[in-house]
């Protein structure tokens, strides 16, 4: 499962983002988006998940939840040509 989290602190790596998720099952990547020319965090990642029950059950917990003095935003991640995506508008 891939999983969006959005409103990271910015101080947050990808070492952190794994470890968070990591209370919740295997974590196959935990990747926090920089910017190219600066290196500075764009405050989002992406985690992958292999068993969709733990990922659901991150999702459940950590939407919301205050980390850093932000209050995260995780939901599952959708593919950009999935119909999933078409289904949300």
């Amino acid at each position: 499962m891939n999983i969006f989290v959005a409103n990271l602190n910015f101080k947050f790596q990808d070492q952190s983002l794994k470890e968070l998720f990591e209370n919740y099952g295997e974590v196959s990547s935990a990747k926090v988006i920089t910017d190219r020319m600066s290196g500075r965090s764009k405050g989002y990642g992406f985690v992958e998940m292999p068993n969709d029950t733990e990922g659901q059950a991150a999702i459940h917990d950590l939407n919301g939840k205050e980390v850093q003095g932000k209050a995260l935003v995780v939901k599952q991640a959708y593919d950009k040509d999935s119909e999933h995506r078409s289904n949300r508008k």
